[in-house]
């Protein structure tokens, strides 16, 4: 059964930083290309940054030079470090797979319950 459990979320003032993780069980970790989304109510889901299972990273635009993804293959652990955040980062973060371009291709049976990330003064 595959399992994706995120967290790290929390309350941040803007400017500061988060590091979410996604810890996965039940699949071949190092085999898949992975990413992180987030939605916030009412809007669609956007896919914020991706990580190819040889490492290769896409990010969308409004969070390049500021968000950094990475992976341990190791420890089956997927990683967003966010810096510099903006109330616009408020949003309910989840992991799960994207393609071979990176581009979104979410398992519909691996969304987790999100951690959220709440940006305010």
């Amino acid at each position: 059964q595959v399992q994706l459990v995120e967290s790290g979320g929390g309350l941040v003032q803007p400017g500061g930083s988060l590091r979410l993780s996604c810890a996965n069980s039940g699949i071949i970790f190092r085999l898949y290309h992975l990413g992180w989304y987030r939605q916030v109510p009412g809007n669609e889901r956007e896919l914020v940054a991706s990580i190819s299972a040889g490492g290769r990273t896409n990010f969308l635009d409004s969070v390049k030079g500021r968000f950094v993804i990475s992976r341990d293959d190791d420890k089956s652990t997927l990683f967003l470090q966010m810096n510099s955040l903006t109330p616009e980062d408020t949003a309910l973060y989840y992991c799960n797979s994207v393609d071979r371009l990176l581009r979104p291709s979410p398992m519909g049976r691996w969304w987790g319950q999100g951690t959220q990330v709440t940006v305010s003064a």
